[in-house]
């Protein structure tokens, strides 16, 4: 039941990569996922990301969702959260203005 193909998911590819140092080459990252036993799902799927250098384990897991085809919608609409916040930070400033206004 250990082997049930998890190898695929990011959280996997990030479990044999705890404690790597980074910045890290991809060499780097095959070494310590197979000084980690990784499966070899896991170091399969290291193989076929980009051969550069990464600065941390955020950079390993966009290039990670990248060489699987993921789109990284996310990080836009993260930006559009970021303006209606600040919208309401606005909004809190009209009101301290109407109360100076009395």
């Amino acid at each position: 039941m250990a082997t049930r193909g998890t190898g695929h998911s990011p959280a996997n590819v990030t479990k044999h990569l705890k404690g790597i140092d980074f910045p890290a080459e991809k060499q780097d990252l095959l070494k310590h996922a197979q000084h980690m036993k990784a499966e070899k799902v896991v170091l399969d799927e290291i193989q076929k990301m980009e051969d550069r250098e990464y600065g941390n384990m955020a950079d390993v897991m966009k290039s990670f969702r990248k060489e699987r085809g993921v789109e990284e919608s996310g990080g836009q609409s993260g930006k559009s959260g970021r303006a209606k916040q600040q919208t309401g930070g606005q909004a809190g400033q009209g009101k301290s203005h109407s109360r100076a206004h009395h």
